[in-house]
């Protein structure tokens, strides 16, 4: 039985959840492969040898990470002679492409095989960086049907997969068991406004005040509302603990350790920062009312390079505006609140919302793990023929 050696660089929770399932599909196929790199609890729990703890690459903006830039630096540089010296058969970069990229491109210049799974936002953003990904990459892995197009001045090995959330939501969740432990409490005919400030500590920073305000405006508008809040983990549970309990005892809130998934599920509606967890509240169906902000001049920088007309994914895959994208100064309770309260409220629009997921949901549902595992052994046995082996 041949053995295989993965190199393997996660950034973030939602490349840790990529990872995972790529390794979990790799392992089928190649019983005798090791995965090291960078990976979160999942990939770590899948069977990888993280060298260096994720959550230090987790890092969003221009101005936030600048403090974190020699550390990165000095990280990125340690992995590559790392896996220089002690050559893997492939590397596989997953999302954080302004760490994984540079990755990419010294070990392929190395003669190392390297993928890129999922495409950098090339379509919103900095469109001319799909030339660069061609020099970096021997195969890109992309989520979305629309990518491919794009990249096709560079004529790049890609494939799309789908997306593996498309799979695992809602498919297990256990709807019974979240209804009985987030709701089980509440008044029988409540309504229940899900709060996902995001988890790295730039968005709790900037999001968690202007979410609990709204929540605030919301219950003072309906005394019926409840709130659920889940922290991403311990370190942000208890930050958020302290916030509430100083200021916003008022509430009728439960905070919860993790389970965001279930939290969306169970919702009626969500108020939530912008990023991966939007695409699964639209997974689920859910309304929701989507909103970000960063530092000023962080803002100030992206907003002259974004081309999309949309931020959130649920918008950019409906080709429409199906959900409010509320950013900046306009991050208020008198704004987010009365979009909360439609996206409650409005049944026809709730029903149409429901349609238009339901069929974005069947367009992702590709199985992407097996799709992606299916893509990158191709690329080893390639190597393989090639290397006379």
């Amino acid at each position: 039985m041949r053995s295989v050696r993965i190199g393997i660089v996660a950034g973030e929770a939602s490349g840790d959840i990529l990872g995972a399932g790529l390794m979990r599909a790799l392992q089928a196929r190649y019983p005798q492969i090791a995965f090291e790199g960078i990976g979160g609890e999942l990939m770590i729990a899948a069977g990888c040898r993280s060298l260096y703890p994720m959550e230090r690459l987790s890092v969003m903006g221009l101005v936030e990470v600048l403090g974190r830039v020699p550390e990165l630096l000095r990280e990125r540089k340690r992995l590559v002679r790392h896996f220089i010296q002690h050559p893997p058969d492939l590397f596989i970069g997953i999302d954080a492409p302004d760490f994984t990229l540079g990755m990419e491109r010294q070990l392929k210049a190395a003669g190392i095989p390297t993928v890129h799974y999922v495409s950098p936002s090339v379509w919103a953003w900095k469109r001319k960086r799909i030339f660069k990904i061609k020099q970096s990459t021997d195969l890109l892995l992309t989520l979305f049907p629309f990518e491919a197009k794009v990249y096709a001045p560079t004529r790049q090995n890609l494939r799309y997969v789908g997306h593996p959330l498309a799979e695992l939501i809602p498919a297990q969740i256990d709807l019974a068991a979240a209804q009985a432990e987030y709701r089980a409490q509440l008044p029988e005919r409540a309504s229940l406004v899900a709060l996902l400030p995001g988890s790295r500590g730039s968005e709790i920073k900037y999001l968690a005040r202007p979410f609990l305000d709204t929540a605030r405006w919301l219950q003072n508008q309906r005394a019926e509302l409840h709130f659920i809040l889940p922290a991403a983990n311990q370190r942000r549970y208890t930050q958020l603990q302290t916030l509430i309990a100083q200021e916003y005892g008022d509430l009728k809130l439960q905070l919860v350790l993790q389970g965001s998934r279930e939290v969306m599920a169970v919702a009626d509606a969500i108020l939530i920062a912008s990023g991966t967890a939007t695409l699964e509240a639209c997974l689920l169906k859910k309304p929701m009312v989507v909103a970000y902000r960063m530092a000023g001049l962080t803002y100030a920088i992206y907003s002259r390079m974004i081309k999309s007309r949309w931020i959130s994914l649920p918008n950019v895959l409906a080709g429409e505006e199906m959900v409010p994208e509320i950013l900046q100064q306009q991050v208020t309770p008198e704004v987010l609140g009365p979009l909360v309260l439609r996206a409650l409220e409005d049944s026809d629009y709730r029903e149409r919302l429901g349609e238009v997921f339901g069929a974005i949901g069947e367009q992702l549902r590709q199985n992407a793990s097996e799709r992606a595992a299916d893509a990158v052994a191709e690329l080893l046995e390639a190597q393989r023929v090639d290397a006379g082996v």
